[in-house]
């Protein structure tokens, strides 16, 4: 039996990526899993490839967003994995409208669905995990405008949630979990390569070849699923190709 069996288990964002592969996961561990993401053809892609997942095409960063997803499929496990492309051009070539890409996707759909888990739309023991980036860490690269800050905003927002869950007692566990190394295979992490490296100067295959502890989508899958268990103290977690720690 799977450590997540009968459980209910939504992922926003959850049509490509890393969001499909802890889609991925949580099916391998028995759960009921609903996948939301913006784009019905993916979804459409994801629930032919991906036998048993439900699937919405909701857009996470609307107010509306977290009532769909609810009636949907009431959570006993949320993910938010929803998230834009980086910007990948120097501060000076950016718009605001570039530099906050991140703040206005990923940061505003964690905030939305957290604010209504702790307006009590979730029940008690329910499980919310952020997905962050090893750049709240190191800082990013300067062409990625807001895209490291957004990041820690929402490593922020898992710690502040949870101190009002605890105030209110409202049973609920926030955790942020941060993939440390930036991921081939991906769209995200596709687009980050070729930025990064042409921002650099050298290939990205030069790029890639200088990294080390690279963990993949399915290590991110397989992390969500230990925290989605509940046993694993903290707020803030990492995962590299060592695998899941806690921040430092």
């Amino acid at each position: 039996m799977g450590s997540l069996q009968g459980q209910n288990v939504v992922v926003v964002g959850g049509s490509r990526g890393v969001g499909r592969s802890i889609v991925e996961a949580a099916l391998g561990e028995g759960a009921n899993v609903l996948a939301v993401a913006r784009g019905a053809e993916a979804l459409k892609e994801l629930a032919w490839e991906a036998s048993g997942v439900r699937t919405l095409a909701a857009d996470a960063t609307q107010d509306v967003a977290p009532d769909r997803v609810f009636a949907a499929l009431q959570p006993d496990v949320l993910v938010i994995c929803a998230g834009a492309f980086a910007p990948s051009a120097c501060i000076q070539d950016q718009s605001w409208d570039d530099f906050s890409a991140n703040w206005e996707t990923d940061v505003k759909a964690s905030f939305l669905f957290c604010r209504a888990a702790l307006q009590g739309r979730l029940k008690p023991g329910s499980r919310v995990v952020l997905i962050s980036s090893g750049a709240a860490f190191s800082g990013g690269p300067p062409n990625s405008g807001g895209y490291s800050g957004a990041k820690q905003m929402q490593m922020f927002l898992a710690a502040h949630s949870q101190k009002e869950a605890d105030r209110l007692g409202l049973g609920l566990r926030f955790m942020a979990l941060a993939p440390m190394r930036i991921m081939a295979g991906t769209g995200v992490g596709q687009r980050g390569i070729s930025s990064i490296s042409a921002y650099l100067g050298i290939s990205p295959a030069d790029f890639l070849a200088s990294l080390s502890d690279v963990q993949t989508p399915a290590d991110v899958g397989r992390a969500v699923v230990a925290l989605a268990g509940g046993k694993v103290p903290g707020i803030a977690f990492t995962v590299s190709g060592s695998g899941l720690a806690a921040a430092a």
